[in-house]
């Protein structure tokens, strides 16, 4: 008869093969061409980009005190900033980003300053509440673009984009502006 340390060890191993065997199935089904049945949407961006920047554009933070004293919801918008505000300021897989007042200085506007991401604007932190918006580019029916900004528009941190939309508030306050179009400073 098997003593019980035996019984044990035994046990042991079979949960050992179990669980080996269990992960190597939810492996392989991860594995299959699931992607491939699933069609890359393609969106292009031309119908989005401006020719050429706005001359009516203002600074974010002029749209903020508009948007606060008329208390306007959906009035039509054109404002410039630059892409920044925080560590990442984009909505991954989305036309989506925040931009930032012009006024505000950037670490990289600081003399001598050698912060690697300079877009967070942490040595102005301070100085963003009222200067920063969030941009989602909508298609005609009115849904955020589902493509990456980056790729779509090849933007980055830092980088002037004037915007052409409607601007409202979210239930904090912040500024969003559903933009039709983008003029991107190259």
């Amino acid at each position: 008869m098997a003593s019980l340390r035996e019984k044990l060890a035994v046990r042991s191993v079979w949960s050992g093969i179990t669980c080996c065997g269990l992960m190597m199935l939810a492996a392989l089904a991860g594995c299959g061409d699931d992607e491939a049945d699933v069609p890359e949407l393609k969106i292009d961006a031309t119908p989005y980009l401006l020719k050429e920047a706005p001359e009516t554009a203002q600074e974010v933070k002029a749209i903020h005190e508009v948007a606060k004293e008329s208390g306007a919801e959906g009035g039509e918008v054109v404002l410039v900033g630059k892409i920044g505000g925080s560590m990442n300021p984009w909505i991954e897989g989305r036309a989506a980003f925040n931009i930032v007042d012009r006024s505000v200085k950037s670490c990289s506007d600081i003399p001598g300053d050698k912060c690697p991401t300079p877009w967070d604007y942490c040595c102005t932190r301070d100085d963003l509440p009222g200067a920063t918006a969030l941009v989602k580019v909508v298609g005609e029916d009115g849904r955020l673009l589902a493509a990456d900004a980056r790729q779509l528009f090849g933007v980055k941190e830092l980088q002037t984009v004037f915007v052409r939309g409607t601007a409202s508030r979210d239930e904090k306050g912040n500024l969003v502006v559903l933009a039709s179009r983008l003029y991107v400073k190259k």
